[in-house]
């Protein structure tokens, strides 16, 4: 065990991959001489090579469309979109091509692709490079989304990605990359597979629900709220599609309460979808209805410090909806 920062554990999950299996490339805007924009890629061009990691032109629609390219010809690339506010252009190729291959080619054809790109707010980096874009993604079948919590699940569940045969999404939170620290194993064979979610906390009052940064705060608010003899299980969702329902679900069972936090917009963000699955699933265990705690339905992040903190969801956000849950 090593402890990592989560840029650290990303970087280590593509080292080890490019070492195990020469497929694998590196694709996308600065990841070769500048190291990508937080680093993540700082040291790969140097020991793989410029064939191995390459430095794009500043066009997501064709980085993500070489890689697809790539990965039906046998590699196995990771695409990085510098800010997830960027990826918009490489939709259709993500959603109309990457995604529904396996499908159209009636299993015949898989496409191992892996799209990495930090999202998320409270850099300062105002309506293009704070977005949180996950829904669009996990509503898409045929794509895996991934948003690791911590710099093990960061490793771990990166190189699962890598190693799948179809196209994952994996969006890092971004202001998490130097904040969130951990141990992490040494061993190049540690995977952490996708799919299941992880009870972090266990708690017997409220299930709290959330993916990404969310969880680090959550855990705080839920230590906060500890004090006031308010327990509370933390269940960190980790693979947003496919979703594991039945850990969600057994979360529930066991405290009658539930409270979904996450960084995107409330209306329609991908805690809509956590809710409508207790809500089918868990309705009669329910003793208060579910709560989404979430960003206001505003068009952009502003640039304001004072306008963007007064959007972002932290620990004591998080606590005082706690407090209303439990007290329902």
């Amino acid at each position: 065990m090593a402890v990592k920062r989560l840029v650290d554990a990303i970087r280590d999950a593509l080292d080890e991959e490019m070492a195990r299996d020469e497929r694998v490339i590196v694709l996308g805007e600065d990841v070769g001489v500048k190291g990508g924009v937080f680093l993540a890629t700082r040291g790969l061009l140097e020991r793989y090579g410029e064939q191995r990691v390459i430095d794009t032109p500043l066009s997501e629609s064709g980085i993500v469309g070489v890689a697809i390219g790539a990965a039906l010809n046998g590699l196995r690339p990771v695409a990085e979109i510098q800010f997830a506010d960027f990826i918009h252009p490489a939709m259709d190729q993500i959603i109309n091509e990457a995604a529904r291959i396996r499908y159209r080619s009636n299993g015949a054809w898989g496409c191992p692709l892996v799209v990495r790109a930090p999202y998320g707010a409270g850099v300062r980096g105002g309506p293009y490079h704070s977005q949180s874009v996950e829904a669009f993604f996990a509503h898409v079948p045929g794509l895996k989304v991934v948003i690791p919590s911590n710099p093990k699940d960061a490793k771990g569940l990166l190189k699962a990605a890598i190693r799948d045969e179809d196209p994952v999404v994996f969006l890092e939170p971004k202001r998490g990359y130097r904040l969130l620290v951990g141990e992490v194993p040494d061993d190049p064979d540690f995977v952490e597979p996708i799919g299941p979610a992880r009870v972090v906390r266990e708690g017997s009052d409220v299930s709290l629900f959330a993916y990404g940064l969310m969880v680090h705060w959550s855990l705080e608010a839920a230590r906060q709220v500890e004090a006031e003899g308010i327990s509370v299980e933390v269940v960190d969702v980790r693979t947003l599609a496919p979703l594991d329902r039945a850990t969600l679900v057994e979360s529930v069972k066991k405290t009658g309460r539930a409270l979904i936090v996450y960084e995107d917009n409330l209306t329609m963000g991908f805690g809509a979808e956590i809710a409508a699955t207790l809500a089918e699933q868990a309705l009669f265990y329910l003793d208060a209805p579910v709560r989404r705690l979430a960003m206001p339905d505003v068009p952009a992040t502003p640039f304001a410090a004072v306008l963007e903190d007064a959007l972002l969801i932290g620990p004591d956000r998080i606590a005082s909806a706690i407090r209303q849950v439990a007290r329902a």
